[in-house]
């Protein structure tokens, strides 16, 4: 079985870079997906993971707002749902959560062409 996702979207906030203890850097950030159909206009908002050399470009070169295409899969929970969670306020939400294994942003230079890092 295969699954793989792509997403074209907008980053919703500024990445965020860790580390894990063995001292591989981990970014996570959310992309948000619109599409209007009649006069409704629709979002999705994804949070991703991006390891190793990768998250070190996202964290470098990315910022809010910027436009990417992320491919990866879906990290469901230990059921196979969205991963979901309490808010501050008691109410309750759903987040899809995605492990990227390729990101281009498409925020270039002259924003007529992709920009990918190699690697």
């Amino acid at each position: 079985m295969y699954q793989k996702l792509i997403l074209i979207g907008h980053l919703g906030n500024i990445p965020d870079t860790r580390y894990t203890a063995k001292g591989d850097p981990v970014t996570s950030f959310s992309v948000a997906t619109s599409r209007r159909y009649g006069e409704t206009d629709e979002t999705t908002w994804f949070r991703v993971s991006v390891w190793g050399k990768q998250a070190e470009a996202c964290q470098t070169y990315l910022h809010k707002g910027a436009k990417v295409l992320v491919e990866g899969r879906l990290r469901p929970d230990s059921n196979g749902n969205p991963t979901t969670f309490q808010r501050k306020d008691g109410t309750w939400g759903a987040s899809f959560e995605v492990t990227a294994e390729n990101v281009r942003f498409l925020d270039g230079k002259a924003d007529s062409e992709p920009a990918e890092v190699p690697f």
